[in-house]
């Protein structure tokens, strides 16, 4: 890690540490609407390795966790039909807030408030090493991406778009 700056513990780095599992550090200057382009590009990693998470919600308004590629999109219609869903969309960052306990561009899947279904792309687990929110805006940890499945019993699916 280039930067030696301290990060003060997060709900994810305590499920993390909780969980024994191994991670690096990556604090970062957090940037209004940067998103995963900015950390990418101040991290030095490629945007592909920048795994974003996202609150949806399906029909009936129950939420779930999506873990996409930082420069991919999701398809919410190819979602919905491999999770046996009518419909998902975004929530609202409020709502999403509500669900994690994060703010927006803080977000991890680790250590949420409300325990939700998680689902990841499945290319993400093919992936050596990913960067993933560390629970608070301007910080990642890198892990194994073998955890998201362990330790978040994520269930890959297959529904990434360019962006």
């Amino acid at each position: 890690m280039s930067k030696t700056k301290h990060v003060s513990e997060t709900p994810a780095t305590q499920m993390l540490r909780k969980a024994g599992v191994v991670f690096g550090e990556h604090p970062y200057d957090y940037v209004e609407h940067g998103g995963t382009t900015e950390s990418a590009r101040q991290l030095g990693v490629d945007e592909h390795a920048v795994v974003k998470t996202l609150i949806m919600e399906d029909e009936g308004a129950k939420p779930l966790v999506v873990l996409m590629h930082g420069d991919k999109t999701v398809s919410t219609k190819n979602l919905a039909r491999q999770t046996g869903r009518k419909h998902i969309e975004p929530c609202k960052p409020e709502v999403a807030q509500r669900h994690t306990g994060y703010m927006v561009g803080g977000t991890s899947p680790f250590g949420t408030k409300r325990q939700m279904p998680v689902y990841v792309q499945a290319s993400v687990l093919d992936l050596p090493r990913i960067y993933i929110n560390g629970g608070r805006r301007g910080f990642l940890v890198s892990i194994a991406p073998q955890v998201l499945t362990s330790l978040l019993q994520a269930q890959p699916v297959d529904c990434a778009l360019d962006a």
